[in-house]
């Protein structure tokens, strides 16, 4: 649906039932490229969050989302990348940054 449809921002959960997340996400990166990905989870491991952040630009917190999805949603769509609140703490977006 990717390649056909082209969309602009796609939310994923980590844990889906049959692909996992990350691996939806890596397909969609190879058929859609421009889509911006944001990822959906309550999956706190720092390796799977920076593993997400690898691919896409967002990762929210499903205990966030009311509060932060939508808006993190526009933020990737404007170029910025996005982490929950909860998992800022952990310098992931500053490693990132310098690397």
């Amino acid at each position: 649906m990717a390649e056909q449809h082209q969309p602009t921002t796609a939310v994923l959960d980590i844990g889906l039932p049959r692909l996992n997340g990350l691996d939806a996400a890596r397909s969609i990166r190879k058929l859609a490229p421009n889509t911006n990905i944001v990822f959906l989870s309550e999956q706190r491991d720092l390796e799977v969050v920076k593993a997400a952040l690898a691919i896409g630009s967002g990762y929210v917190l499903k205990s966030d989302a009311g509060d932060d999805l939508v808006a993190a949603i526009h933020s990737v769509f404007r170029g910025e990348r996005v982490l929950s609140r909860q998992l800022a703490n952990l310098g992931i977006m500053q490693d990132r940054e310098e690397s």
